[in-house]
């Protein structure tokens, strides 16, 4: 159900209607993010965190990447400040403001760079291509785990996860990416479609072991409940989240 809903928006939606919904999923994707590390704790702060990383989006969309230094040193001295003046328990201080300020990197930034991605002059395509090579990589890398998976990946962080899985995910990628070259992405060579199917499918699995590890870290089944049977947005997000800023690059700096 949600895949043709994102195919739709993709298609009709425009740069503007884009970058909005992306921003108030870096929204939901922020609330997720404190409500997780930071339960019950910093209510306030939190409030005006969720604000700044939603803002965030469409500001680097509208002014480029250049606005992300002076943006985030902004939200370093402002909630340095904040936290100066409603310091509260000086045991938690410093732990509660870096998990602040990792919400802007880990969730606004990133999808930032899923609007700069769209932005491009292939920008379709290159979702379309992220999309297909992350959902491909993951299921190959369950149903290869399934099947033949005897040798734990990373038992401290997911015990499910097996290494023969993790090598079934990076087939399914490079397949992904020589499916894209062959039917809507024909810009891509057989180099290009090497790096990414093998890139995006390491950084995808990278990203769920990494969003794995922070709901270990904070004790909790999944990131939230926005999406009834299948947890928060960051559930759904966490294999994606790193590959958007590789596919931009790439594409801006190598396919532009």
């Amino acid at each position: 159900m949600a895949l043709p809903l994102l195919i739709l928006i993709l298609q009709f939606s425009g740069l503007f209607g884009f970058t909005m919904l992306i921003s108030l999923v870096a929204a939901a994707g922020l609330h997720e993010f404190y409500q997780m590390t930071l339960p019950g704790q910093r209510c306030a702060e939190r409030g005006l965190a969720i604000a700044f990383g939603t803002f965030l989006v469409p500001l680097c969309v509208r002014f480029g990447m250049q606005v992300l230094f002076p943006g985030l040193t902004l939200a370093l001295l402002g909630f340095g400040l904040i936290f100066l003046w409603r310091h509260g328990d000086l045991q938690r201080v410093i732990v509660q403001l870096a998990l602040l300020f990792f919400g802007f990197v880990y969730i606004a930034l990133t999808l930032s760079h899923l609007v700069l991605l769209r932005s491009l002059p292939s920008g379709l395509q290159w979702i379309y291509l992220v999309l297909l090579i992350v959902m491909v990589s993951d299921s190959a890398a369950y149903f290869t785990g399934i099947n033949l998976g005897r040798r734990k990946l990373y038992p401290a962080i997911s015990p499910n996860k097996s290494v023969e899985g993790a090598i079934g995910g990076l087939a399914g990628g490079l397949l992904a990416a020589f499916v894209s070259r062959y039917t809507f992405f024909p810009a891509l060579s057989i180099l290009d479609c090497l790096f990414l199917g093998v890139g995006l499918g390491v950084l995808s699995q990278l990203g769920d072991l990494f969003e794995s590890m922070l709901k270990r870290a904070c004790t909790v089944k999944d990131s939230g409940s926005l999406l009834p049977g299948h947890g928060g947005i960051l559930d759904r997000l966490d294999s994606l989240l790193f590959a958007f800023p590789l596919a931009y690059y790439y594409g801006r700096y190598f396919l532009g």
